[in-house]
């Protein structure tokens, strides 16, 4: 159904897309892997006409097609599922669903949108406001959308990042469908599990070029070879610490913020630990790592924070010691149009009198360190998400003692996600702690050496990972437990 013929991308003297070439047929889904940096979010652009190619064929149903505007992909029936939902949290979900609507019935919309979600064992009420919803159920509301706009090939960036495993289900059951139906699906993903469960055949980029292809069934092991220079190594768990300091404690903290708050959390946590969150999307991990880094302040309750309680914190003093790296790097870690030199302005001493030459030492130094495929003048939306959170880590003040993170690998690959709990350790002083939220239980398992499980805004597990498992933790995640340590 749709077809790509050497197709190259050059951004100046960067070749980001180096003659790709391949074929997506109706009714299959087709799935493309590679390292941060290879190209695949290139390669979506230019099929969804953000980007216009430099040079290459397009074909669409046999014929030769321009793509110079995401308009035009639209008028072909392509349409793309973003890792970020591409909605407006202002509006209702029917609001949502008739964006960009050619004819504004608000009547048939109401019609279709719950048929749709008949049809796909959604739960969407027409009439609640977007920001009620979970990350999920706007994924399966931007689905819809895109559905039933007759979108026939179907474009999915990490789309199982941030979501529930029920919701995870659902989406795959839609796909499925879909795919019965005809409509060519490219799924685009760092999950080889789920790459395994869906695709029909998988293309690995690398370094902007086509390094393989694979039919089912798959080889992982060749995949990663595939995929990599070196494969990662795993490092073996930290092991937990009891006896250090506390460095953060919370008390009966109430809060009415997010889809489900907190509901009277008590928890102390002391130096030298590594804690994983774990959760459905929204039980009230975000919240309670908010509260913790004094984005959010609670309803009610006690925290104690460096051995002081939050009214008598310093937060210019308590600056350099904790940091929060948030799951959406580009909206509230980092700042679109700014370059990667000006964010590390801004995080050190800015000086009074800034030049083009100011900071480029250091940004120059940063991007080495850190392996940032970039230039100091280069933006900040520009860089792909793998090196959006190397920016972010580089921003890290030397010496913080409470690094809080939401989902710390989103949308990484393994190599990358291996460089970046690397550094972390390194990074953590001895007197520090690590607080991270993940949906994917394999990375708390790995490298927490406590794990905190929240249901309902509440804690119903805390344990260290050594004395639990993936069942235990996967019956608390539903609720179907209650165990404190």
């Amino acid at each position: 159904m749709i077809e790509l013929r050497d197709i190259h991308k050059h951004f100046g003297a960067v070749k980001a897309l180096q003659g790709v070439s391949l074929k997506v047929a109706g009714g299959s889904i087709h799935g493309i892997v590679g390292e941060n940096g290879a190209g695949k979010s290139t390669l979506m652009k230019v099929l969804t006409g953000f980007i216009i190619r430099t040079s290459g064929t397009v074909l669409y149903t046999g014929n030769e097609v321009e793509l110079r505007t995401p308009k035009d992909a639209r008028a072909l029936g392509i349409g793309m599922l973003y890792q970020e939902p591409l909605d407006f949290l202002q509006l209702s979900v029917l609001d949502n669903f008739m964006a960009g609507a050619s004819l504004f019935d608000r009547s048939a919309a109401r019609t279709a949108l719950q048929e749709l979600t008949h049809r796909f064992d959604f739960e969407l009420n027409p009439d609640s406001s977007l920001q009620r919803l979970t990350v999920g159920e706007r994924q399966q509301l931007e689905l819809l959308r895109l559905i039933h706009e007759g979108t026939q090939v179907l474009i999915l960036d990490e789309p199982t990042t941030g979501i529930s495993e029920s919701q995870q289900e659902l989406l795959f059951a839609a796909l499925r469908s879909l795919k019965e139906e005809g409509c060519a699906i490219i799924l685009v993903s760092h999950k080889l599990s789920e790459v395994e469960s869906l695709c029909d055949r998988v293309s690995v980029l690398r370094h902007g070029k086509i390094a393989g292809h694979q039919e089912q069934p798959f080889n992982n092991d060749e995949l990663l070879q595939t995929m990599f220079d070196t494969l990662p190594q795993r490092e073996s768990p930290p092991v937990p610490h009891s006896g250090g300091r506390e460095i953060l404690s919370l008390t009966d903290i109430c809060s009415s913020l997010g889809r489900s708050g907190l509901d009277h959390v008590s928890i102390s946590i002391r130096e030298g630990e590594v804690i994983g969150l774990a959760g459905l999307d929204g039980s009230g991990q975000s919240v309670f790592l908010k509260i913790a880094a004094s984005l959010l302040h609670p309803d009610s309750g006690t925290i104690h924070r460096f051995g002081q309680t939050r009214a008598d914190n310093n937060l210019q003093q308590d600056r350099h010691k904790t940091v929060f790296l948030p799951a959406d790097r580009l909206s509230e870690g980092l700042i679109p149009g700014l370059s990667i030199r000006e964010h590390l302005l801004l995080s050190s001493d800015t000086p009074l009198f800034i030049v083009p030459k100011t900071g480029l030492a250091d940004a120059k130094q940063a991007i080495t360190k850190f392996n940032i495929l970039g230039r100091p003048e280069t933006l900040a939306d520009g860089l792909s998400g793998g090196n959006q959170q190397r920016l972010l880590l580089s921003l890290m003040p030397p010496g913080a003692r409470l690094i809080l993170m939401e989902n710390p690998t989103r949308g990484l690959d393994v190599q990358s996600a291996a460089w970046t709990w690397q550094h972390l350790r390194r990074q953590m002083p001895s007197n520090g702690t690590i607080i991270f939220a993940s949906p994917d239980l394999e990375e708390i398992m790995e490298h927490a050496g406590r794990v905190l499980v929240f249901f309902d805004g509440r804690i119903i597990l805390d344990r260290a990972t050594g004395d639990t498992d993936f069942a235990q933790v996967s019956r608390a995640i539903t609720g179907q437990v209650e165990v404190r340590a």
